[in-house]
C-alpha cells in the first residue's frame, strides 16, 4: 500500500513496518552484543573502572592495578557509543520513514543499507581496519537516516 499512511491496528500487515521491525531488531541486537563483547575484553584484559569489579581480585594494592583503562576495552567502548549516537536516531526516524506511507523496495534499501553500513563499522572498529572504511561504513549509514528524515519531512511538512 504505498502512498498509504499506515493505521496503528494495520501496522502487522504493512509491509515497510515488518522490514522495520526486521531490520531495527537485528541492528539492535547488533548494539546490544557490543556490550558484551565490552564485558569481554574488560574481563580477558583485567581492565575495570568500578572498585566493586575488582573484588574478586583481592584488596588492596594487588587489586588496584586492574582498576585501569585498556586501550582495546576503550576501543570498543567508543565504537558502542558511535552505535548509540547512530542507531537511535535510526530507529526513531525509521519509524516515522515506516508509517509515512514509503514503497517498500525504497524501505528495504534503507533499512538493508544502514544495516550493512553499521555491521560493517562494527568490523571496521573491532580489527580495526584502514580509513576510510569505518568512516566511509558511517557515512553511509549517516547518510541514509538523513534520506529517511528528507522523505518523512517533504511527505508531512506542516508549517
Amino acid at each position: 500500500r504505498s502512498g498509504e499512511m499506515a493505521k496503528s491496528t494495520q501496522l502487522i500487515d504493512n509491509e515497510v513496518f515488518r522490514a522495520y521491525a526486521t531490520y531495527t531488531a537485528i541492528i539492535l541486537l547488533k548494539m546490544m552484543l557490543m556490550s558484551l563483547i565490552t564485558a569481554y575484553y574488560r574481563l580477558t584484559r583485567k581492565a575495570f573502572v568500578n572498585p566493586e569489579d575488582i573484588a574478586s581480585f583481592g584488596k588492596g594494592d594487588s587489586a588496584k592495578k586492574y582498576l585501569r583503562t585498556d586501550p582495546d576495552v576503550e576501543r570498543v567502548r567508543r565504537g558502542h557509543l558511535n552505535d548509540l549516537e547512530n542507531i537511535v536516531p535510526f530507529v526513531g526516524i525509521g519509524l516515522l520513514y515506516a508509517l509515512s506511507g514509503a514503497e517498500l523496495s525504497t524501505a528495504l534499501l534503507h533499512f538493508r543499507i544502514f544495516t550493512g553500513a553499521r555491521i560493517l563499522h562494527t568490523f571496521a572498529y573491532l580489527m580495526p581496519l584502514p580509513q576510510p572504511g569505518r568512516g566511509l561504513s558511517w557515512a553511509v549509514g549517516y547518510a541514509v537516516t538523513f534520506s529517511m528524515a528528507y522523505r518523512v519531512l517533504k511527505t508531512v511538512l506542516l508549517l
